[in-house]
């Protein structure tokens, strides 16, 4: 086990994935790929996929946000922000590296990657996200600012994988504190999506029980970018990354990127 400076104990699937690029893979230029784990997951979630396009010639950081792999009572003490300035650490890392950046996101994470893309609209080369998540028809979230005062979780929301077999690794329960700042952030995330002019890439299960279908025809009717593609997963729950149709995944971002960042 790994220990941060407070002696918290992390995961050993919850190790940051970085690699640089390999820019004769990629015709020369070198691209780099920024991807990042839902809420209460880890990187074990997303390290399959950050694979498939190393092995492209891309350079890829998946970073742990902070609060994860490591207690759920932890992560109650972290918020949006962490988890934004993580995310924003390794584009700019990217950024300076590299010759374009695609950022990418699953649940959490593909909100997380929408503000990036919001706040970064000449910097971010094209957009991926997995069954992102910007607003909900759950009526108890309106109750979560009383709520986390009260009790600290509720029942967790890992494992929503229809592969048998298959473990996410992410908490057995949900902290409520951090599920109200993520929830807080997400109507600034909805209003600035004009914003966006990126190519997107959106991933969709057609069976998720973690992210209802509220959330799709908001981004879709709302970004800029008239370039969007929505590719349904007729074969997975919500951890699609790491569900049945994960290959077609990680065949058509690898796809998306190349077309996005041909110069």
């Amino acid at each position: 086990m790994v220990h941060t400076s407070a002696m918290t104990t992390i995961h050993p699937l919850a190790t940051p994935y970085s690699v640089p690029a390999q820019p004769d893979l990629t015709g020369g230029r070198r691209i780099g790929v920024l991807l990042s784990h839902g809420f209460t997951g880890q990187p074990a979630s997303m390290t399959p996929w950050a694979e498939s396009l190393a092995a492209k010639g891309y350079a890829v950081e998946l970073p742990r946000l902070p609060g994860h792999g490591t207690t759920w009572q932890e992560m109650n003490t972290t918020t949006w922000a962490d988890w934004y300035g993580e995310i924003s650490r390794a584009f700019e890392k990217l950024a300076a590296e590299n010759d374009a950046v695609v950022v990418g996101g699953l649940s959490m994470g593909g909100a997380l990657v929408l503000r990036l893309a919001e706040d970064n609209p000449d910097r971010v080369a094209g957009v991926m996200v997995v069954n992102p998540a910007i607003a909900t028809k759950r009526l108890d979230v309106k109750l979560l600012p009383i709520l986390k005062h009260l009790v600290p979780s509720f029942p967790g929301i890992a494992n929503d994988i229809k592969k048998e077999g298959v473990e996410e690794h992410g908490y057995t329960k949900t902290p409520l504190k951090a599920a109200h700042s993520m929830m807080q952030a997400w109507p600034t995330v909805a209003a600035d999506l004009p914003k966006i002019t990126a190519p997107m890439i959106y991933f969709r299960s057609t069976e998720d029980h973690v992210v209802d279908e509220k959330t799709q025809p908001i981004i879709t009717s709302r970004i800029s970018s008239r370039d969007v593609t929505v590719v349904p997963l007729e074969n997975s729950y919500h951890v699609a990354t790491l569900d049945n149709d994960a290959v077609q995944i990680f065949t058509g971002s690898a796809e998306f990127i190349a077309r996005v960042t041909t110069a």
